[in-house]
């Protein structure tokens, strides 16, 4: 487990532009039950977390369409909320960090950390946008 004081910084990332934080498994299953899309990141301290994921996860908002709601879980902390997250992206195997596009509950659109990797902010970003310009 990650101390709290390393992680404070990278959580309050995506909790300063509008991330719910959800730090259990019933967070993330009420989470799931609201109408609508939502938007979960799965947050990580690795470095293209900080380079790659976080920054496009906040720049995909400036699309028209966007979720409804948004949420992240921290990988390597929030141990059950990051198990019941995951479990609800399944057939994709767990990584971190990772974005899944949820409508009603259920897996639409899906980012694995391999998507991520090398991969510029705006390019994830432009990938986002038009999963929400489709289910959004």
């Amino acid at each position: 487990m990650y101390p709290a004081e390393l992680v404070k910084p990278m959580r309050e990332d995506l909790a300063s532009a509008g991330f719910e934080e959800l730090f259990t498994a019933d967070a993330v299953t009420e989470s799931l039950k609201k109408p609508g899309t939502l938007l979960m990141v799965v947050n990580s301290v690795c470095g293209c977390a900080a380079a790659n994921a976080r920054p496009a996860a906040k720049l995909s908002l400036q699309n028209d369409k966007k979720p409804a709601h948004l949420a992240t879980v921290f990988a390597g902390v929030d141990f059950e909320a990051v198990d019941q997250a995951r479990s609800m992206m399944l057939p994709f195997p767990p990584s971190s960090p990772s974005m899944a596009l949820f409508k009603d509950g259920e897996l639409v659109h899906m980012i694995e950390r391999h998507h991520i990797e090398g991969r510029p902010a705006e390019v994830i970003a432009e990938n986002l946008m038009e999963a929400y310009n489709e289910f959004c």
